[in-house]
């Protein structure tokens, strides 16, 4: 991100307050605005607003939160009630990403070591910094195990051009450095293969356009932008040779919600022999669910996400209304792609099948 001082997206404040410094993604691609998070209520409206999304990145912030909650509940008449009822908000910002539970549960786990609480928060801010590091490491990992594909795609195709479809944003923006899908597309890139993404828009919110064509974009990758309903006619037409797209919770047996419209994409991958990877850290994996379809919650956000679009008016960001005035609209965040429409899972240990065996030979310990 050549446009701001680090390649991180969430990242202690230089000034080494009780601080942590994201860009604030609704602004982007027009705008890159900083924005710093000093309390509680500020990452709790950070993660639900949207200022930062993403499930790896949601939990980073998250485990920030709960630093803050640990300063700020030392201050509070009832430290343990604050402290319950400050982690309880953080838990109700968003349904969907597993990543969200994860970091406050790990979070809750190492703060009961100590009941002195400015003790916890030294150990909460410890905490968070290592989820960070940990985060970019999975995903490097991720990116190491999954460039194979890519290169045996291009090794078929005679070095020409490995055509790559994604849908929403799974890249660095969503996580805290390399991303998950991205990463082995960088490190492809950056191992002098050919490569082109077709980047779907992503609607209601534009997080292909807006997002994941901006950070392409930063690093140099080639890529189109296109609607989100014309990659059938792509894979139709032998222009897709793969798909990969991240997860916001995944099943113990494979099943993957993700951004709202990926379903349709694994349906035509499937109908049209073009394999659909989905690429994950191990902390997205929810290992207490079987069913998808029934057990994995789905985010309704606000229908003016969808009566309303924004964009760049050439001096400005401009929202303005698409629909008539008074029709109503729907706005599930997620769907879920059955295990039976995955090729297979990339993962920081490796790639498996999207089945509850394959995914226990990489992850015994869940067995």
């Amino acid at each position: 991100m050549s446009s701001i001082s680090t390649k991180r997206t969430i990242w202690p404040h230089p000034d080494g307050s009780a601080c942590v410094q994201v860009l604030d993604q609704r602004c982007l691609p027009h705008e890159v605005v900083v924005q710093d998070l000093r309390t509680v209520t500020e990452v709790v409206y950070a993660i639900k607003e949207m200022v930062v999304r993403g499930a790896p990145l949601i939990g980073a912030t998250a485990a920030y939160g709960v630093y803050f909650a640990c300063l700020e509940a030392a201050q509070a008449t009832d430290p343990n009630a604050y402290l319950t009822n400050a982690i309880e908000q953080l838990r109700e910002s968003r349904p969907t990403a597993i990543n969200l539970f994860w970091a406050l549960e790990r979070q809750e786990k190492a703060i009961a070591a100590s009941a002195d609480f400015a003790e916890k928060a030294t150990i909460a801010l410890a905490t968070a910094h290592q989820i960070v590091e940990e985060d970019v490491e999975l995903c490097r990992m991720i990116g190491v195990h999954g460039l194979p594909i890519i290169e045996q795609l291009s090794a078929a195709k005679h070095g020409e051009t490995v055509h790559i479809l994604t849908h929403c944003n799974a890249g660095r923006l969503g996580c805290i450095e390399w991303g998950t899908i991205a990463s082995p597309i960088y490190q492809a890139h950056q191992k002098g293969i050919k490569v082109h993404v077709w980047v779907d828009e992503t609607r209601p919110r534009n997080q292909g356009s807006n997002l994941t064509a901006w950070e392409l974009g930063q690093a140099g990758v080639p890529h189109t932008v296109i609607v989100d309903n014309t990659g059938g006619h792509l894979m139709q037409h032998g222009m897709v040779d793969m798909v990969i797209v991240g997860t916001d919770r995944t099943t113990r047996t494979g099943d993957v919600a993700n951004k709202i419209g990926t379903y349709l994409k694994a349906l035509a991958a499937k109908d049209n022999n073009i394999p659909f990877y989905v690429a994950l850290p191990s902390t997205t994996i929810d290992w207490t669910l079987r069913d998808g379809l029934r057990e994995i919650p789905i985010e309704e956000r606000s229908p003016d996400e969808v009566r309303y679009i924004s964009g760049w008016d050439g001096e400005k960001i401009q929202k303005v209304l698409l629909t008539p005035a008074d029709s109503p609209a729907a706005n599930y965040g997620f769907d879920v792609t059955p295990a039976r429409l995955v090729t297979a899972l990339i993962t920081e240990r490796g790639i498996c099948p999207a089945t509850e065996s394959g995914m226990l030979s990489l992850f015994p310990e869940f067995k």
